[in-house]
């Protein structure tokens, strides 16, 4: 097996080509990992959810981790992880460009509100949205590649 790192420029064209990733946060000590749907725009991933757990434990720390991979013939596979910074972007005045550039860089792609708007759950009713736009700022990014 050969493993190679990937440049810079390799790892923004992974996350660009892809749509699905893992998203880690942590809370008192706990690490918590998701599968979410993102994309990738400006060097950010924007994504959608309701409110849960992950957007609980990322608004009380920002910081994350986010790994999306590839698989390729044999036991070949590419993976990139990202750190970086949750950024909420509610509906609310001093938001709404920001918000709208969410919506119209996540609009590009078939579905891109599932998973996000679906729960295991029904969540209680509210006088407020249910659902959360948000964005990982990508402070930096490492990637490697591995062929038989």
């Amino acid at each position: 097996m050969n493993v190679r790192i990937l440049s810079n420029l390799e790892c923004t064209r992974l996350l660009a080509a892809n749509r699905v990733g893992h998203l880690a946060c942590a809370k008192d000590g706990q690490p918590y990992v998701v599968c979410f749907n993102y994309a990738h725009a400006d060097n950010h991933l924007y994504a959608f959810s309701l409110p849960g757990k992950k957007i609980d434990w990322m608004r009380a720390n920002p910081l994350v981790c986010v790994q999306v991979g590839e698989h390729s013939q044999g036991r070949g596979w590419r993976s990139v992880v990202v750190d970086g910074r949750y950024e909420e972007l509610p509906d609310r005045i001093g938001h709404q460009l920001q918000r709208d550039h969410a919506w119209s860089v996540l609009s590009k792609h078939a579905e891109w509100w599932e998973p996000g708007a679906l729960k295991p759950v029904t969540p209680p009713l509210s006088d407020s949205t249910p659902h959360v736009f948000f964005r990982i700022l990508i402070e930096e990014v490492s990637g490697r590649e591995a062929s038989e």
